[in-house]
């Protein structure tokens, strides 16, 4: 079957499933949302256990969904591992040790001997949901914005000594920080994940004092997520683009290339537009009718509108990893992929992912199936 698709054909497939992989893991950062607010709308000790196994029994799948977005990125695209990973790499360090944070808390917490308190890692699972989100909104900004490094196409094709890649900067990916465009997604992200945490709450928790806090502070979330989310689009929208030449290769820069992309590939627009609208409605539905119901809405708008940027970056004839140092040294989705035979075999191998999501859809039927509270939390033998 996949063996009659062409190399073109084989890498926009993959481009499409890192693009699904990535907003689901976004829609997933539910949980580092709620570690954020773990302080905020738990005022006791009681009312913060009940919100930290309710994040913890949905942790793991936020973790396996991130692994299984590096991996399936290292396979299909791995320049763009080399580059990033390879350069980038105080960024990526630093996700990772927050990510580590995170295991550790959940598997400490509550443990008998634990010399350090609850407090201790409720405190970690604070920076693994600050940190760890606005750093990865601003590493996915740079698919957008570019930055320093330079790619020796030639010794990709020949064994040699020299590094095919090297970065420009001496801060090795920290630089992205100073950029108020990348700043506004990795902050938008941020809100949006504590927006949908809140909205988890209110579907999956039963203790009355956490959940007449949470209308309240949905709306304090949802305002700044709705400024920082649109001042990111419009400027995108305004900028110049990364445009490939697919008859020479040649990158050159294009006024409005992303809103060209969105007026020009109109099922994505209307997955833009679709996913904006669920969000929006998720977050009026439970604000103003206290519905329990809002992450079903916000959740799948969110996935939606995570793949359409996806979308803009890679496909259209776009560098979704652009050079600032080096025109010519953009990553594409064409420049950057694995071989042809490569990319087969793992596109069978992409056909048991409806079978993970299956999984996953049960795994959270059968441990969402009871609103928790004090009572469920007292009577359960294995607590984070």
């Amino acid at each position: 079957m996949f063996e009659t698709l062409s190399h073109v054909a084989l890498q926009e497939y993959w481009w499409a499933i890192m693009s699904l992989l990535g907003s689901l893991l976004v829609f997933l950062l539910f949980v580092q949302g709620g570690q954020t607010l773990i302080y905020t709308l738990g005022k006791t000790e009681s009312e913060r256990s009940i919100l930290v196994n309710s994040l913890g029994r949905k942790w793991e799948f936020t973790f396996t969904t991130l692994v299984t977005f590096g991996g399936a990125f290292f396979a299909s695209f791995p320049l763009f591992y080399a580059t990033s990973f390879g350069g980038a790499y105080w960024v990526w360090i630093i996700i990772l040790f927050c990510f580590v944070l995170q295991a550790v808390s959940y598997e400490y917490r509550s443990k008998p001997n634990n010399v350090f308190g609850p407090g201790t890692f409720e405190n970690f699972l604070f920076i693994n949901g600050a940190l760890g989100t606005v750093l990865l909104g601003v590493a996915v900004a740079t698919f957008f914005t570019g930055s320093k490094f330079s790619v020796d196409f030639a010794h990709i094709a020949r064994a040699s000594d020299v590094a095919i890649t090297r970065w420009e900067s001496a801060s090795h990916g920290l630089e992205a920080l100073l950029s108020f465009h990348n700043l506004s997604l990795g902050l938008s992200l941020f809100f949006l994940a504590r927006v949908m945490a809140i909205l988890y709450f209110m579907n999956n928790v039963g203790e009355e004092s956490i959940l007449a806090r949470t209308r309240k502070h949905l709306l304090i979330n949802a305002i700044p997520f709705l400024v920082f989310f649109l001042f990111f689009v419009i400027r995108l929208f305004l900028i110049k683009g990364y445009a490939l030449d697919p008859s020479s290769g040649e990158i050159s820069l294009e006024p409005y290339k992303y809103f060209r992309n969105l007026i020009q590939m109109p099922v994505i627009a209307v997955l833009f537009v679709g996913g904006t609208g669920l969000v929006l409605f998720g977050i009026l539905k439970s604000w103003l009718k206290l519905s329990t119901k809002g992450i079903w809405f916000t959740g799948p708008g969110t996935v939606l509108v995570v793949f359409s940027l996806f979308a803009l970056a890679g496909f259209h004839h776009t560098a979704y990893y652009p050079s600032t140092y080096d025109l010519q040294s953009s990553l594409t989705i064409y420049n950057s992929s694995s071989s042809r035979y490569t990319l087969t075999a793992m596109s069978y191998v992409s056909l048991l992912v409806p079978v993970v999501f299956a999984y996953i859809w049960y795994a959270w039927r059968a441990v969402n199936n009871k609103k928790i509270d004090a009572g469920e939390i007292n009577a359960e033998t294995h607590v984070y």
